[in-house]
C-alpha cells in the first residue's frame, strides 16, 4: 500500500501523483495504439465514438462536474462545430484552419449563452440551456442558405498533409485518440490553475468563493467558453466520422445522454467522462441484442421449462413486442440515471475508488468510509 505525503505546493499541483501513474497510463495508451492493428472494423468504429462523447463529456465536466453549472444544451454545441466544419469545408478551407475555427466559434456562442445564465441556477439554468438547444436546433432546420435546412450536408473525408483521412482507417482514430488525449491532458492542467481552483471554488460555495475575491460572474462565462469550445471540437469530429450531418441528429436526447455520460461515470473525475462514454456506446448494442437475439432466448429457456410451443410463441412475440417499443431507449436511460443518483452518486468510477480502496485496507476497510455527510454549518445553505 502506497502512502503519499505532500510536503510542498508542487506535490499538491503534480499532473502525476507518482511513478505508477506513467506506467499505468502508459501502458493504456500503448494498448489503444496498438487497438487498429487487433479489433475488427466494428470495435474501431465504437472507440472512435467513445473519443468522440468522451471529449464531450471532459467539457462537460468542466462546467457541470468542476463548476457546478447544470447544462441541457451541450447538442447544440456539438451542432455548431459540427455544422461550422461543413459549412467551411465548401471552400476548401484546410482542416486545422476549419477545426479551430470551429471550436472558436463555439467558445464565442458559449460565452454569449453564459451571460444571461448568470442569474439562474439548478432547474432554471437547465430550462435556459434547453431552450438554446430548441433555438440552435430551428435555425438549422430554418437557415438553408447555409445548413441546407432538413436536407442535411454531407461531410466529406478529411484531407491532411496531401493525404485523405478516411473516417474508418486508423489515421482517423488515431485524430481521434490525440484530440481526447490533449483534451484532458489540457483539463487536467486547466483544474491546476487559478481558474481551475476558482471553478471548484464556484461550485462548492458561490458565497464562500466571492469571499475570496473571485469574480463569480466571470468565471462562470469562463467555464461555459471552454466546455462549448471542447463540444465545437468534439462536434467537427462527430461530423467527419458520420460524414452526414442534419438538424434531428442534435436533439435533447442527445444532451441527456451527454449527461449520463457523466453520471454515470463519475461527476467529478476525468475518468468517469471515459467509462461513460465507453458505457454510452454500449447501450445500442445491447438494444439491438434485446430486439434480435433475447426474444429466441426467453423463448427457448420458457420452452425448455415445459412451456408449449404455442405459449413459447406468445412469450416471444410478447418479448419482441416490448424490445421493439418506442421510447424504450429513453426509459432505460431513466431508469439508469435513477439507479446510479440513489445507490452510486459517485458513478463507475467512484465504484472503482471503493473496489481499489478495499483491497488496499483489507481487512480493515469500513463500509462508512465513502457514506455522504448529512450535517452542514449554517452558512452552507447560503450556498
Amino acid at each position: 500500500m502506497r502512502f503519499l505525503f505532500k510536503t510542498n505546493y508542487e506535490d499538491d499541483i503534480r499532473l502525476f501523483p507518482h511513478s505508477g501513474y506513467v506506467y499505468s497510463y502508459g501502458l493504456l495508451l500503448a494498448v489503444l495504439l496498438i487497438a487498429p492493428y487487433v479489433l475488427s472494423s466494428y470495435l474501431m468504429s465504437q472507440l472512435v465514438f467513445v473519443c468522440i462523447y468522451a471529449t464531450v463529456g471532459v467539457g462537460l465536466l468542466i462546467l457541470t462536474g468542476f463548476t457546478g453549472q447544470a447544462s441541457l444544451g451541450h447538442a447544440a454545441f456539438l451542432a455548431i462545430g459540427a455544422y461550422t466544419a461543413a459549412y467551411l469545408q465548401q471552400f476548401n478551407v484546410p482542416f486545422p484552419i476549419y477545426f479551430l475555427a470551429a471550436g472558436l466559434l463555439t467558445g464565442v456562442v458559449g460565452a454569449l449563452v453564459g451571460f444571461p445564465a448568470l442569474r439562474l441556477q439548478g432547474i432554471y439554468l437547465v430550462i435556459a440551456t434547453i431552450s438554446f438547444a430548441f433555438i440552435v436546433e430551428e435555425i438549422l432546420a430554418r437557415w438553408e442558405s447555409v445548413t441546407h435546412g432538413n436536407e442535411g450536408m454531407r461531410v466529406k473525408a478529411i484531407q491532411l498533409f496531401g493525404t485523405t483521412m478516411s473516417r474508418d482507417g486508423p489515421t482517423f482514430y488515431y485524430l481521434c485518440l490525440a484530440v481526447l488525449v490533449l483534451t484532458i491532458v489540457g483539463t487536467l492542467n486547466l483544474l491546476r490553475s487559478p481558474t481551475g481552483r476558482a471553478f471548484v471554488a464556484i461550485r462548492d460555495s458561490e458565497t464562500a468563493a466571492r469571499s475570496m475575491g473571485i469574480n463569480v460572474a466571470l468565471y462562470k462565462v469562463k467555464s461555459f467558453a471552454i466546455s462549448a469550445a471542447i463540444t465545437g471540437f468534439a462536434g467537427v469530429l462527430f461530423a467527419h466520422k458520420l460524414s452526414f450531418i442534419s438538424p434531428e441528429m442534435f436533439t435533447l436526447q442527445l444532451s441527456i445522454e451527454f449527461i449520463i455520460v457523466i453520471l454515470i461515470g463519475g461527476t467529478f473525475s476525468l475518468h468517469g467522462a471515459v467509462l461513460g462514454a465507453i458505457f454510452l456506446v454500449m447501450i445500442d448494442p445491447f438494444l439491438t441484442y434485446l430486439k434480435d437475439d433475447m426474444p429466441g432466448v426467453i423463448a427457448g429457456i420458457a420452452a425448455t421449462l415445459g412451456a408449449g410451443t404455442e405459449r413459447a410463441g406468445h412469450i416471444q412475440d410478447a418479448v419482441a413486442a416490448f424490445a421493439s417499443a418506442n421510447g424504450l431507449k429513453g426509459a432505460i436511460y431513466g431508469v439508469i440515471i435513477v439507479v446510479f443518483v440513489l445507490f452510486e452518486p459517485l458513478g463507475l468510477y467512484g465504484r472503482w475508488l471503493k473496489i481499489k480502496l478495499f483491497f488496499q485496507l483489507f481487512p480493515l476497510y469500513k463500509r462508512a468510509t465513502f457514506k455522504r455527510q448529512k450535517i452542514y454549518v449554517k452558512s452552507e445553505r447560503n450556498r
